[in-house]
């Protein structure tokens, strides 16, 4: 009995059983079901997502092949109107455009459409804009002869920039400066010094011609150099400022008794201006 009875004790004294083990695998378990539910039903939405906004782009893709033709009936061009013309034909500006047969508005960029444009030489700036539904509208602002570059064969016209506008063949235009001495092939090329040089040319003939009466010939073999010719009358202006050197003219010319403008060469014929601070007038042989 002693015997049975302390076996008894020592299985009861041992380690007790989890109670709780059960319940919270169960608990474990309903965790994990819950949370491959929620991804199941993420993934299942996610899908939904992508399919809506595939068959929506499908859908679009489909109505603008359909509505392209539409588009391009309703936007296409018609028209063109050109304002500001004056040495430059209509013509010449739908030629510089070069637009596609039946091209739409919104097929077009008003800037490389400008851009065309002012390739042409007499076009100082132009500005295009679409109208709708189907006028291109284009402004332009040509450039404007500021005098004559001579040579032996004909001559050309170009503007206060110096640029190249249009031959004149064997006629002339008196009510403009006559430039002599420019180097033809530059000035053809759009060369940069040559473009200066004729430019500056024809700022030094505004300014003498705004106090002097006759047309003024300037020859522009020297650069640093100019020779100016009125009423035969010569003016040699040096490399510095040519303004300012004729505003120190301006500022004796009161004083010269002997300068005569009378194309007969009475008297003092020359102005030499290329020395700071002087002004020597001579008579020329």
């Amino acid at each position: 009995m002693t015997v049975w009875s302390t076996r008894k004790r020592n299985r009861q004294s041992g380690p007790r059983r989890n109670q709780w083990r059960g319940s919270r695998a169960h608990q474990s378990e309903s965790h994990q079901t819950e949370a491959r539910r929620a991804r199941r039903k993420r993934i299942v939405r996610w899908a939904g997502v992508a399919a809506v906004l595939a068959l929506g782009g499908w859908g679009l893709s489909l109505g603008m092949q359909h509505a392209a033709p539409v588009l391009q009936q309703v936007l296409e061009i018609r028209e063109v109107a050109v304002d500001g013309l004056r040495h430059v034909r209509k013509q010449e500006v739908l030629d510089q455009l070069a637009l596609p047969d039946r091209v739409a508005l919104h097929q077009v960029s008003p800037t490389d459409l400008a851009q065309r444009v002012e390739t042409h030489p007499w076009v100082k700036e132009a500005t295009v804009t679409r109208v709708p539904f189907h006028e291109l509208r284009i402004s332009i602002v040509e450039r404007k002869p500021a005098g004559v570059v001579h040579t032996e064969s004909e001559n050309f016209l170009a503007d206060d920039q110096g640029r190249l506008l249009a031959s004149l063949g064997q006629a002339d235009d008196n009510a403009l400066p006559l430039l002599t001495g420019v180097g033809l092939e530059g000035f053809f090329q759009g060369d940069a010094a040559i473009r200066q040089l004729v430019a500056s040319a024809i700022e030094l003939a505004r300014l003498m011609g705004g106090s002097l009466e006759g047309r003024l010939t300037i020859n522009t073999g020297n650069p640093s150099n100019l020779v100016a010719s009125v009423r035969g009358v010569q003016f040699q202006f040096g490399a510095a400022d040519a303004g300012q050197q004729w505003e120190r003219f301006q500022r004796v010319k009161p004083a010269i008794k002997t300068l005569r403008f009378d194309g007969r060469g009475r008297g003092a014929n020359e102005v030499d201006l290329r020395f700071d601070n002087r002004v020597i007038v001579r008579e020329r042989g």
